[in-house]
């Protein structure tokens, strides 16, 4: 199955990107082939239409397996927002709705609050916004950023805290979530949402500034952070982060083999910086699952963790070479991670 994040309305043509996730029916025999394969199919892809830099901008950022989902161990949070492009609807629907079901805990918190942390304060900057691959309508695109990389995430993540529930996407929050005198703000930056004839024209500065009137208004009513329970189940989380954490890792090789070998005129510089935020993400997760569980699993966790650069290394195309080096080098380790087992002290869905 492959699914993207976010629901239809919220990808707007030509300016969106799609983040994809793979669904694997079972782990495959080698994770380095699967890699060269996926980064083969997604340069192949945008290769075809130069306006495919844009929308596929990266190889997707997540595999897990059929079994993973079935077991609940990918983050409840993450799957509402899936939205199907390949596959059966019926059972990514059985996935979504299970995952709606799932308590509220303070790993939801966490999510949620993250989306926040990173754009709020003066974190977000416009000029972060890379226009590299942006060919046309550059100021509708600085709009698009404005609106759907800022305002809109941070209205997400306010309204499902707000309301201690996981929303399915940023177009829906805007129009669900109105508490008090927001309404007018949700509007102005729901419109963005509208076919591109039909979006306002401000200047992307000024409209900056209405973004940051409309994202204090949504801060204003989110509770402080209550005593929410973590996972139910001991180890619950454990198994999570594991999940995640070997999710995210087991496509890492595909993008960083497109960053460094794209279709000629699209560029990755701005991509291969990017990686430093993640790798350190994945350093982090995979040092704490080093502490817990078994002496094998913690063995497994801290042989992954000693492959990543250490935390805060920025990122060049040198390093990714160094890394895919690494990587082939440490296959063997790298594959009991990737492919499991998952803990499974408390067994079956949570």
């Amino acid at each position: 199955m492959v699914t993207h994040k976010w629901q239809q309305p919220d990808l707007i043509a030509p300016h969106s990107d799609l983040d994809l996730r793979l669904v694997l029916d079972a782990a495959p025999d080698s994770w380095e082939d699967f890699n060269t394969c996926v980064a083969a199919a997604h340069t192949a892809a945008v290769a075809a239409d130069p306006a495919h830099g844009r929308w596929l901008e990266h190889p997707p950022g997540y595999a897990f397996t059929a079994a993973e989902l079935d077991a609940g161990l990918v983050q409840p949070a993450e799957v509402a927002t899936w939205s199907p492009v390949h596959g059966s609807q019926q059972i990514l629907g059985q996935w979504v709705k299970a995952a709606d079901a799932e308590p509220w805990t303070a790993a939801d918190t966490r999510f949620y609050s993250a989306l926040l942390e990173a754009r709020v304060a003066g974190r977000y900057r416009l000029a972060a916004d890379a226009t590299d691959n942006v060919h046309r309508d550059l100021s509708g695109y600085l709009r698009h950023c404005v609106a759907w990389h800022y305002v809109a995430p941070c209205w997400f993540a306010a309204a499902c805290l707000a309301s201690r529930s996981r929303l399915p996407g940023k177009l829906d929050a805007l129009t669900r979530w109105r508490p008090g005198d927001t309404g007018r703000h949700a509007e102005r930056f729901a419109s963005h949402a509208g076919p591109v004839g039909s979006r306002p024209g401000l200047a992307p500065r000024l409209l900056l500034r209405h973004a940051h009137v409309a994202v204090d208004a949504a801060l204003h009513y989110i509770p402080a952070s209550g005593s929410e329970p973590d996972e139910g189940r001991p180890r619950l989380g454990l198994r999570r982060e594991w999940a995640m954490t070997a999710g995210m890792l087991r496509v890492k090789p595909a993008r960083w083999r497109y960053y460094l070998d794209p279709p000629p005129g699209i560029a990755t510089g701005y991509l291969i910086a990017r990686e430093a935020k993640e790798l350190t993400a994945a350093r982090s997760a995979l040092e704490r699952l080093a502490g817990h569980g078994t002496a094998e699993e913690r063995s497994m966790a801290a042989r992954v963790a000693a492959v990543l650069p250490p935390p805060g290394t920025p990122t060049s195309a040198g390093l990714l070479r160094d890394l895919l080096r690494s990587w082939s080098r440490d296959r063997a380790a790298l594959d009991d991670f990737l492919t499991g087992p998952i803990p499974t002290m408390e067994g079956g869905r949570p």
